[in-house]
């Protein structure tokens, strides 16, 4: 498991996906309060906009909160899903899996390797996203408190790792990336259309982003349903994608 995983971490460095993820995220954490500072005046230089930006309320830290993570979750949530859905059937496509699992290594620790680094990737973009957020937060604003702000992206992370199974599930299942990005625009479509339904929003990602908000802001309730259920999701599709790849032929 060990060396799979190094393995695996060598292979994000070296094709530049941990470099990808690292900027993306710093990126718009650092731009995020900005602009939720700047939009009003942003508004101005439009032609023909000026009168949104009048009616425009003045920026608060809320403002630059809900910035944060309106940007890191649409844009983390496709990265999630792009990277994750050609770590597998790109393997089996190349045909790359066939021959390292020919050497003494378990198909699970083939793909909880594989989980593992990118989750470390993910884990060391939204610090990166955190420490830039919170400083130009902290510039623009005032301070938010350190604790709520680090649970906060704890929790984005969870929702990063929800996407992310559910990509490699979809790349466990296909034997081409193509395919397997198709499946993973279904699942994504599925999620986003049982989340329509108020109840079923409140325990899964809506309710855990909900829970991430008052976090930083230091106010409102816990939401460990939610958290519990982001949870199982993914440890349900990890194992998912163990006892389907134990029986698949490469």
């Amino acid at each position: 498991m060990k060396t799979a995983f190094f393995k695996e971490w060598l292979e994000q460095r070296r094709t530049h996906r941990l470099l990808l993820i690292c900027v993306v995220f710093f990126v718009f954490g650092l731009a995020s309060p900005l602009l939720a500072k700047f939009m009003p005046e942003i508004m101005k230089t439009v032609p023909g906009a000026e009168f949104i930006a009048d009616i425009i309320p003045a920026p608060t830290l809320v403002d630059a909160v809900t910035q944060y993570l309106k940007n890191l979750t649409q844009f983390g949530l496709l990265l999630a899903v792009l990277v994750a859905m050609g770590m597998v059937s790109g393997e089996k496509d190349k045909g790359t899996a066939a021959l390292v699992l020919a050497k003494p290594l378990s198909r699970t620790a083939f793909l909880l390797a594989k989980a593992a680094a990118l989750a470390l990737c993910f884990a060391i973009a939204l610090l990166l996203a955190a420490v830039a957020g919170w400083y130009y937060t902290f510039l623009l604003f005032e301070p938010l408190p350190v604790g709520g702000w680090l649970a906060m992206n704890g929790l984005l992370w969870v929702y990063f790792g929800v996407y992310a199974a559910l990509g490699l599930l979809a790349s466990t299942l296909s034997r081409t990336p193509l395919a397997s990005g198709g499946l993973a625009l279904g699942m994504i479509i599925l999620l986003a259309l049982v989340e329509i339904i108020p109840a079923a929003k409140d325990v899964l990602t809506g309710g855990l982003l909900a829970w991430a908000a008052n976090l930083a802001l230091g106010a409102g309730e816990p939401a460990w349903a939610a958290l519990a259920v982001c949870l199982g999701v993914i440890a349900a599709a990890l194992a998912a994608c163990v006892l389907l790849f134990r029986r698949q032929e490469l």
